[in-house]
């Protein structure tokens, strides 16, 4: 039964991390000749992670997953504070994040190495987030949770609607803001 909250939960990891590796790539390769675009696409993927994870994935994970793998993985429950500290600070370090992105769209490449350091560090900390969750929490869920926890995590998990997840329908008014994401990042 837990096919379709772990699946959920595991596509929305893989989506993030591809879009954690294309701010990377995208940091590397940096403006050229076409800013405007560059600072465009770089707002989007951080548009992304505020909107998806940081509104909907997040708080599916600490409503419904944690407190059932709590209950039920003594081992897990260990783990879980931390995760929910990561969960509690992640919308203010992505909308740091864009607040540093726009210092150096606008202020020039004196931002820049501000903007790097800070993505960087996040990358890192949300790489170490989502292995936490996929190397302890959702194993031990896998062991411990009932028909019944897993009943009510699919039915919570059913309703998300991941923008960037090809297999599911998109909402039209995220629709042309992560074509362009899928389209020009790397």
């Amino acid at each position: 039964m837990p096919s379709i909250s772990l699946r959920t939960i595991r596509e929305e990891h893989a989506s993030l991390a591809a879009v954690l590796h294309s701010l990377r790539l995208m940091l590397d390769q940096g403006p050229g000749d076409a800013p405007a675009a560059f600072f465009d696409v770089m707002r989007a993927m951080l548009f992304y992670i505020d909107e998806f994870p940081e509104r909907q994935h997040h708080p599916k994970e600490s409503q419904w997953l944690f407190p059932k793998v709590a209950a039920r993985s003594r081992q897990a429950a260990e783990d879980i504070p931390q995760l929910e500290r990561d969960h509690e600070g992640g919308e203010a370090a992505v909308r740091e994040l864009q607040h540093l992105l726009l210092g150096w769209e606008l202020m020039g490449d004196a931002r820049r190495e501000a903007f790097a350091q800070a993505l960087e560090r996040y990358i890192r900390f949300y790489l170490e987030h989502m292995r936490q969750e996929e190397v302890v929490i959702l194993p031990a869920a896998e062991r411990a949770l009932t028909d019944a926890d897993w009943h009510a995590l699919n039915a919570a998990f059913a309703t998300n609607q991941d923008p960037l997840n090809t297999r599911l329908p998109r909402d039209p008014q995220f629709d042309r803001r992560f074509t362009r994401i899928v389209r020009l990042a790397p």
